[in-house]
């Protein structure tokens, strides 16, 4: 029994391993993304070093979801790691930002592998009575992530060079790798399915042409220019066939019918609403620190860390109380605590005390952390073994939906009121220039060679900018708090006997 105890741990171990190494990526490369872009050049293309790896991870998780329902999880984890591995040194070695971007799509299909896949392994393997601690340790990691991706991005960035915030990927996916191949047994009760690869590609065609509409309107091309506008007709075309395709299909990529489960419908649409939201304070807190404070990558990845912190807290309690309480009341606390942090997010102003934004920032970090365990333990909680893959990624393929498209309208939100403010302060630029994007003021090499009464109108047109962006975010923290009303009574319950399969 000691033997069996000790291989669970181990198991634990390389599934928190590859949880950590995909989800840390994404907050590591935010941190280091001034330096980047600024090696690589490609200024108007940054988003998409971000975006790629969002939009390939979101097509994998329901494929390999369902894949994993019914060959197994061990080899499509095993899978993710080798192909997460396998991007990440060719990350390092991009000479370009087109290659990185394409680099970082290649990394973001082995993480829709990783993630689902892992939180499903666990609900597998831990009785109901356990459930709940796991999930919150789970949860945990993700905001672990968010505390270490920063803070190694920045040190890394700093001290050694950007290459290698994409090989320290190696050391944590080889070990996470050893472990499952060698500790993991599994059980074969698996389903037969069908994989829905035109429902696939029909929605990440969608979301590509909506996220290059919404980067590319106002910035490169006229909204109302012939690109725009197909782009917009290619987004509503292929949404509507994908929503053809899901209704005819044997096995949809996204299940409708999981859908008239109340408690999974609303997890999920709530996970939507939380993922766009935290995309903004993650993403525009460092802009904020680096570009109006001023100062290194190390510093504005070190603001983080008190949001981070709070919602490890968070992901844990909210874990534990599960078996306590309904998800409803869990989330409905969350919700209530994330509003109140966007709201003083967007008080603050180049005069803010440092003090005032770590606390402004430990609350918003406090409302997410929840949603990190409780929501997917909520999405999980109506379905049998058999389902289970397919419940975990789709939920987490829908937060991962809000986030990439979230990151893409904030940043368009942010851009466009950050050129209307520094034309109100410093007059419209001559025709065919621009003022550039907001993060030309993150070196501090660029801010020294700006005349003082200049910077401080930029950075007073920055500050203002990402105020409006943290505004903004209310929405969907807003809509994210209507729709846990509709997660219903149900809680985690242990029945008696349940154990470990």
């Amino acid at each position: 029994m000691v033997a069996k105890e000790s291989k669970l741990g181990l198991v634990v171990a390389g599934l928190l391993l590859g949880i950590l190494m995909a989800s840390m990526d994404n907050t590591i490369v935010v941190t280091a993304m001034g330096t980047i872009v600024g090696d690589l050049g490609g200024l108007e293309s940054f988003v998409w070093v971000v975006s790629a790896y969002m939009v390939a991870e979101m097509a994998g998780m329901p494929i390999f979801g369902k894949l994993s329902d019914m060959y197994g999880r061990k080899r499509f984890f095993i899978f993710g790691l080798i192909v997460f591995m396998a991007g990440s040194v060719l990350c390092g070695t991009a000479e370009t930002i087109t290659q990185l971007s394409i680099y970082r799509a290649i990394q973001g299909i082995g993480g829709g592998a990783l993630v689902p896949i892992a939180f499903t392994i666990m609900f597998d393997l831990f009785p109901p009575e356990k459930r709940g601690k796991m999930g919150g340790l789970f949860g945990a990691v993700f905001g672990l992530s968010s505390i270490f991706g920063p803070l190694l991005g920045a040190y890394i960035t700093d001290h050694i060079s950007w290459h290698w915030i994409f090989y320290i990927n190696l050391p944590l996916g080889v070990l996470a790798l050893i472990i499952i191949v060698f500790s993991y047994k599994e059980s074969p009760i698996h389903k037969k399915q069908s994989i829905d690869w035109w429902g696939a590609v029909t929605l990440v065609g969608a979301v590509v042409c909506l996220m290059f509409s919404l980067e590319l309107g106002g910035q490169k091309y006229d909204w109302d220019s012939t690109v725009i506008l197909s782009l917009f007709a290619g987004f509503g075309v292929l949404f509507l066939i994908f929503l053809l395709v899901e209704t005819k299909v044997k096995d949809p990529i996204i299940s409708f019918s999981m859908f008239k489960n109340q408690l999974f419908a609303g997890s999920t649409i709530v996970g939507l609403f939380y993922g766009a939201a935290f995309m903004a304070a993650t993403v525009y807190i460092p802009i904020f620190v680096q570009g109006v404070y001023g100062g290194s990558a190390t510093n504005s990845g070190l603001i983080l860390l008190p949001m981070m912190l709070g919602s490890v807290v968070t992901a844990q309690v909210g874990g534990f109380l599960t078996t306590k309480m309904s998800y409803r009341n869990i989330m409905f606390l969350s919700g209530v605590i994330l509003i109140i942090g966007f709201l003083l997010l967007s008080t603050i102003t180049p005069d803010t005390s440092r003090l005032f934004l770590t606390l402004y920032m430990i609350v918003i970090g406090l409302g997410v952390g929840f949603s990190f365990s409780v929501l997917s333990m909520a999405a999980i909680h109506p379905f049998g073994m058999e389902q289970r893959g397919s419940a975990t990624s789709t939920s987490n393929f829908i937060r991962s939906l809000g986030m990439t498209v979230g990151i893409t309208i904030f940043g368009t939100i942010q851009r466009s009121n950050f050129t209307g403010n520094l034309e109100e302060l410093l007059g419209p630029m001559p025709k065919g220039q621009s003022f550039g994007d907001s993060r030309a003021l993150l070196s501090e090499e660029a801010r020294s060679h700006i005349p003082a009464q200049i910077l401080t109108k930029i950075t007073d047109a920055l500050s203002s900018s990402i105020v409006h962006t943290f505004t903004w975010a209310l929405v969907p923290a807003g809509l994210a708090f209507l729709f846990i009303f509709i997660l219903g009574k149900e809680r985690m319950v242990i029945h008696r006997g349940e154990g470990s399969k």
